[in-house]
């Protein structure tokens, strides 16, 4: 008797092991293939854009889905202003330690660092798809709404948040978008002509 209870014991305390081991190992995987396609910016975007057609297509043939679509909206909006600021606010830096951003084009450079960076936002946003997505396949969150009216509003928030945003951005002199390497031009060489005309 005792010794059937002692193997029940035994059974127990492995099957949690498996399950964390198992759990584990796909987490290790996942995240060595996160890694493995962060340099890869290009490829990892057409990725995000598959699975957001995918989506799309989805709820347009089932004419379904708008209440999660609107909570994607949502959410893609709040990690779209999250990667158009700044990591340190300059309001509150500017109350505190005076400007953190160049105001002028003699200022020292300082690079824009954004709150949340490039492959935090691709892959915030590849997981919601996802998650919006398997969310299409139970009935439960097919809730019967009028569309155009969360459209709109989903549009009006839209605006006014961009535009409060661009507005910060206006005020504090910054772009959240960079377009190639910053490089130093130097001075330039003088022309052969004049290097030779002081000469006898």
């Amino acid at each position: 008797m005792n010794m059937g209870g002692g193997a029940g014991v035994a059974d127990d305390n492995t099957a949690p092991s498996a399950v964390t081991q198992f759990s584990h190992a796909v987490w290790r995987r996942y995240q060595h293939l996160l890694d493995k396609s962060t340099p890869l910016v290009l490829y990892r975007w057409i990725f995000l854009a598959a699975i957001a057609f995918v989506y799309a297509l989805r709820v347009y043939l089932l004419q379904g889905f708008y209440i999660i679509t609107y909570g994607l909206g949502i959410y893609i909006l709040q990690l779209l202003i999250a990667f158009l600021s700044p990591q340190v606010d300059p309001e509150i830096q500017e109350l505190t330690d005076g400007p953190s951003l160049p105001t002028r084009g003699s200022d020292e450079f300082r690079p824009f660092v954004r709150r949340l960076p490039e492959f935090k936002f691709w892959h915030s946003l590849a997981k919601a798809f996802f998650f919006a997505l398997v969310l299409t396949f139970f009935s439960a969150f097919d809730v019967p709404v009028f569309w155009p009216i969360l459209l709109f509003y989903w549009l009006v928030l839209f605006i006014s948040t961009m535009k409060r945003q661009i507005m910060h951005m206006v005020k504090y002199k910054y772009v959240p978008f960079t377009f190639g390497k910053q490089r130093y031009a130097g001075k330039k060489a003088a022309p052969a002509d004049e290097t030779n005309s002081g000469r006898p």
